[in-house]
């Protein structure tokens, strides 16, 4: 019976696979590449963008890890990969859930009562895995550097426990941002007997505004809170010469969850020469995330079936992977890779990594493997990647812009193996510059996609166009890497592991 479904499945995929295929041949490009490349199909993707919105909205309209409608997403995905004849492996694991139960509250309240605005860059955010409470109290700062160091990372304030040496009990500690985690300001300032903590950003050029930062753990009892280098200088400079008094109220929770990643692979293939074919599956709580990373999530799914339906069979085994709890810090994909061998970790010759294809003002980036433009090169066959993509929009007349390696995504634990990484994706809060959108089209002035991380990231609001154009870019490189991965000379040498210092987990900052 699964068989014959299968074949029906397929059957009604395959419509143009003849035509595909001669087209194809006619070109200079590996076949298998041009051919999986002109398979996807726009519709088929947003099909599975609708379905996953549906899901959403009988689940709260989200799809969170941790809740039924990450689950349900994972069930969707997971039969379609059934059905045209994977090796489907569903690999459970437990991880720290976070939610914010309702608006938190930061105001001055001696000298002068003055709220701040929560959620705002202006203003501050709570910290994930922020404890819950409602305090009032004395500022104090420690070992803050003000004015702020020319530059980042000048400020080592809270980063070591005899910092707090004569601390108050009970008062609200102020810590500047700088060169530790923002999890061990906060261990520290928790066991210095802080009553909440405010850490706030350094200062320099690009550091001034709040953000959704992370903890990284729920081992918080206290309320910790990040906020704007504004509103850090200024409790900063009237503690100078008064006591001064704020409250804070957050209303959090934390628990440890189970949620899952599902893994698909070939049947054929080199199990000496894996390559990684990922997207996270699941959506922040605030919305039902169709671009983030509904899109990604199903461009995966839809080069995975029509790879199975055209029956095309890769010298290289080929994993299709869609992760869980990417949103609370990646934690699925670290999962993974965390759980291989030293030889299994061998084995993997890259990893492409597609998170948010779809943005409504979007720019066509390319992840910058041999950091010659961000700064940060991923590890040796990364740029063989990063060319690969380049090459093929510049084939069309397409422009691209560098992606910074920074940690954001789920390339990060391949990353820090010493694994090639590469990818596409189309931007999520940055502004699009003047610059940007006379060569791209779109709004200068606003973020790539304005529904980032909210109730509005839905169908209506993805671009049809930008996911047509990436879906067949996906196609081309799953097709293209199915057959051969970067040589040793390619990469430059051989694949060694480096440390990597990230700013970022996922979408939230830890440092």
């Amino acid at each position: 019976m699964k068989r014959q479904l299968r074949a029906l499945i397929c059957a009604a995929l395959l419509v143009f696979l003849w035509g595909a295929t001669t087209q194809a041949q006619e070109q200079h490009s590996p076949w298998k590449a041009s051919v999986l490349s002109r398979l996807v199909d726009i519709n088929d993707l947003r099909f599975h963008q609708a379905m996953l919105q549906q899901i959403a909205r009988v689940n709260d309209d989200n799809r969170a890890a941790g809740t039924r409608g990450y689950d349900q997403s994972a069930e969707y995905v997971g039969f379609w990969l059934k059905m045209v004849g994977y090796r489907v492996n569903v690999q459970e694991f437990k991880f720290p859930f976070f939610q914010e139960l309702s608006d938190p509250l930061l105001q001055r309240t001696s000298p002068k009562a003055e709220p701040y605005r929560s959620k705002d860059p202006q203003g501050f955010y709570t910290m994930a895995y922020s404890g819950s409470g409602d305090v009032e109290g004395s500022v104090m700062p420690v070992d803050v550097v003000m004015p702020p160091g020319e530059t980042a990372d000048t400020s080592n304030s809270g980063c070591q426990a005899e910092d707090f040496a004569g601390f108050p009990a009970g008062a609200i500690a102020l810590v500047q941002r700088g060169s530790c985690s923002f999890h061990d300001k906060g261990k520290n300032a928790q066991n210095a007997g802080a009553s909440a903590l405010i850490i706030y950003n350094e200062g320099q050029t690009g550091r001034t505004d709040a953000f959704s930062a992370t903890l990284e753990q729920p081992e918080f009892t206290i309320p910790a809170v990040f906020a704007s280098y504004a509103i850090g200088r200024e409790l900063y400079d009237l503690w100078q010469k008064q006591d001064v008094r704020v409250h804070i109220t957050t209303d959090t929770s934390s628990a440890v969850r189970t949620t899952r990643n599902v893994l698909a692979t070939t049947r054929t293939g080199d199990p000496s020469r894996r390559v990684i074919v990922g997207a996270h599956l699941d959506s922040v709580l605030e919305g039902p995330g169709i671009n983030d990373n509904g899109s990604g999530a199903a461009a995966v799914l839809e080069t995975a079936v029509k790879m199975a339906c055209a029956d095309i069979r890769p010298k290289n085994k080929v994993v299709f992977a869609f992760w869980g709890a990417e949103e609370e810090g990646l934690f699925g994909s670290d999962h993974y890779v965390g759980g291989l061998t030293d030889k299994e970790r061998g084995r993997i010759s890259l990893y492409l990594n597609f998170d948010m294809i779809g943005s409504p003002n979007w720019i066509r980036f390319v992840l910058d493997g041999d950091g010659s433009d961000t700064g940060t090169a991923g590890p040796p066959g990364s740029d063989f990647i990063e060319r690969l993509f380049v090459n093929y929009f510049k084939s069309r007349n397409m422009p691209t812009a560098p992606g910074a390696l920074d940690g954001s995504s789920d390339y990060e634990p391949f990353m820090n193996a010493g694994i090639p990484v590469g990818g596409v994706e189309t931007g999520a809060d940055e502004i699009k510059t003047k610059k940007q959108a006379k060569i791209y089209g779109g709004t200068a002035g606003k973020p790539c996609d304005p529904n980032y991380h909210t109730s509005r990231d839905t169908l209506k609001n993805t671009s049809l166009t930008i996911e047509k154009q990436m879906l067949s870019a996906i196609g081309y490189a799953v097709g293209y890497f199915a057959d051969r991965a970067p040589t040793v000379s390619e990469a430059g040498g051989m694949r060694a592991a480096r440390p990597f210092s990230f700013e970022y987990r996922g979408p939230l900052v830890v440092r």
